[in-house]
């Protein structure tokens, strides 16, 4: 039932501030502000691809104020879509789940999606033109220690077919689970994957937080220009890029960090470079 991973939301002490990596390193631009009630936050929208980053504010006492309150800024919830709201409204009623509607969004908390850790906000699929320097979302991360379990949760919870489902182990970075494409020929998908190495940046983040949120990935075709802004900016971030590859060539991963970012990670992707750990290698694209 759902279509395609389109947003992420923060929740920030600071929104204007949370906003500046987003516009300087990736060329997001502001698109509005207004207020989630049921959230008791104030929202600053920023369009980047072909989606959105919301950056969620307290306003009063709410989730949002103990959210921020609790862990300061972080990625509170993933964005993904629905081509027909209806047919997931009902759907979620079926199940006993009756989420925050609101401003045509479907806001899920952790005791909506039967999840620790995970939010997801479900918004309307449109087609929008891309702004700034990436290209579209398509993944965003929880970490766990019952992969499996979750990636059955999220099944029943969102009409998911498991047969699209990847298994993934990374001997590089330290982990292992599942990535739950919606579709079997598109990257959109939630990860739900353990860390499997002790003290690496993963296993410190799940750790300190348990069960969370832990990051977001997007697909661009100025993964070195976004790679020598942040140099310039001395914006933290992490480059993987083969041993030799000439200067003119693009990386195949870039991740920026929390800092640069309002206080989430993101990780970027060359052009078909993910469909290399999401079971299709062939579909990668060559560079020379």
């Amino acid at each position: 039932m759902l279509n395609r991973v389109d947003r992420v939301q923060l929740a920030v002490p600071d929104a204007e501030e949370a906003a500046r990596g987003w516009i300087s390193l990736l060329g997001a631009e502001k698109a509005g502000e207004d207020r989630i009630a049921g959230l008791g936050a104030r929202r600053l929208k920023l369009r980047l691809g072909n989606g959105w980053v919301e950056l969620l504010t307290p306003d009063g006492a709410g989730q949002i104020a103990d959210a921020v309150s609790a862990r300061g800024a972080h990625l509170y919830a993933g964005g993904v879509t629905a081509r027909d709201m209806a047919a997931l409204r009902s759907h979620l009623k079926g199940r006993g789940v009756n989420p925050l509607y609101e401003g045509g969004q479907l806001h899920l908390d952790m005791k909506d999606t039967g999840v620790d850790g995970l939010r997801v906000v479900v918004s309307p699929d449109e087609a929008l033109p891309v702004v700034g320097d990436i290209d579209f979302f398509y993944e965003v991360t929880l970490l766990s220690g019952d992969t499996a379990g979750v990636g059955r949760a999220l099944n029943a919870l969102f009409g998911l077919d498991e047969g699209n489902y990847t298994e993934i182990v990374s001997t590089i970075f330290g982990y292992r689970g599942t990535l739950t494409l919606f579709e079997k020929d598109k990257l959109d998908r939630l990860e739900v994957i353990e860390p499997t190495v002790p003290d690496t940046t993963m296993d410190r983040y799940f750790r300190k937080f348990g069960q969370s949120l832990y990051m977001a990935f997007a697909e661009t075709r100025d993964i070195n220009l976004i790679t020598e802004r942040a140099k310039a900016a001395g914006a933290g971030h992490t480059i993987d890029r083969p041993e030799g590859r000439p200067a003119h060539l693009p990386s195949d991963q870039l991740w920026l960090h929390p800092k640069a970012l309002g206080g989430m990670m993101l990780g970027l992707s060359r052009p078909s470079m993910a469909w290399s750990w999401s079971g299709h290698p062939e579909r990668v694209e060559a560079i020379d």
